[in-house]
């Protein structure tokens, strides 16, 4: 099953090319239906509608089309028709301009402080009066099932891109892991030398005030609190098991993006722990890295259903 990001577009058309005459024996062009669905990051399904009014009777069909495909997602759809006459003017008749007049009168006569038409008022109820009159009823949907298509097969693309990128950044944190891995016990024997050579100093400063025996005891003890206190392999250890849930989600696909956020915010709470615990520049710089590329790999899974 392929990985879906959240972030896509479509837009289509469907366009009546037959011409029709109106009552006043005027040509008209044909008109179209453009359609187009825009979809973000979000926490849950998000839906809104922009349809003209003759289309808002569409919108419970239109919810439940979106709502059987998409789950996660800021989505928008915009729904828009345009018709035209042969003359992109409209050329209005005496009888239209004859009714205009007769509607103002009356308007006027109950609301003498009304403004009277202006030519662009004239102009855009000429224009009403000459679209094309076809419902586009029975077109919505079939419409918006091949927008929904080509925004699944957008968000798809996006998702696969996604995939790759978090498969690249689980290599790099493997490597990392890898790496801080034998740095450990390299510390610890590095730190119980240190330890040894404290108490063969102690021993010759003491001058007999404490046995031999109670100041090396007291050095292994030391030694072995520093081993407990900077032991990282607990948290490489749940790294790479995070990191293999990440990888076998990422890999099955579907809607995986809110176990993959939670597994984000657990990478980054070990990687975390293990700068905490850091005794050594190297291993330092090593839980830095790790944590840029689970900021990079949080920054992405937003963005996936």
């Amino acid at each position: 099953m392929p990985v879906y990001s959240m972030t896509g577009y479509a837009s289509v058309q469907n366009t009546n090319a037959n011409t029709s005459t109106t009552s006043e024996g005027k040509e008209l062009t044909g008109s179209h239906l453009g359609l187009e669905i825009r979809s973000v990051n979000s926490r849950f399904l998000d839906l809104s509608f922009r349809l003209p009014e003759d289309l808002r009777q569409h919108e419970p069909a239109l919810r439940e089309l979106l709502t059987g495909k998409l789950k996660r997602g800021k989505v928008e759809v915009r729904a828009a028709v345009e018709g035209g006459a042969a003359n992109p003017v409209p050329d209005p008749t005496p009888a239209l301009l004859q009714r205009l007049n007769s509607v103002q009168d009356n308007v006027m006569a109950w609301l003498p402080q009304a403004q009277a038409l202006s030519v662009a008022d004239i102009l855009k109820l000429a224009s009403n009066t000459q679209t094309s009159a076809r419902d586009w009823g029975d077109a919505v949907l079939p419409l918006a099932e091949k927008a929904l298509k080509d925004l699944l097969s957008a968000r798809q693309r996006e998702g696969a891109r996604l995939a790759t990128m978090l498969l690249e950044r689980i290599a790099q944190l493997r490597a990392l892991a890898q790496k801080a891995g034998p740095l450990v016990p390299q510390l610890v024997a590095q730190q119980s030398q240190r330890f040894l050579e404290r108490w063969k100093e102690a021993m010759a400063l003491t001058e007999g005030g404490a046995t031999p025996e109670s100041a090396r005891d007291r050095a292994l003890t030391e030694a072995t609190a520093f081993a407990i206190r900077i032991d990282v392999n607990e948290e490489i250890t749940r790294l790479n098991s995070h990191l293999d849930e990440v990888e076998r989600l990422v890999t099955k696909g579907g809607e995986i993006g809110k176990r993959l956020d939670f597994l984000i915010q657990e990478m980054h709470r070990e990687a975390n722990t293990m700068g905490s615990k850091s005794a050594a520049l190297e291993l330092t710089h090593i839980s830095v890295d790790m944590k840029v590329l689970i900021e990079q790999m949080r920054e992405q899974v937003q963005n996936i259903e």
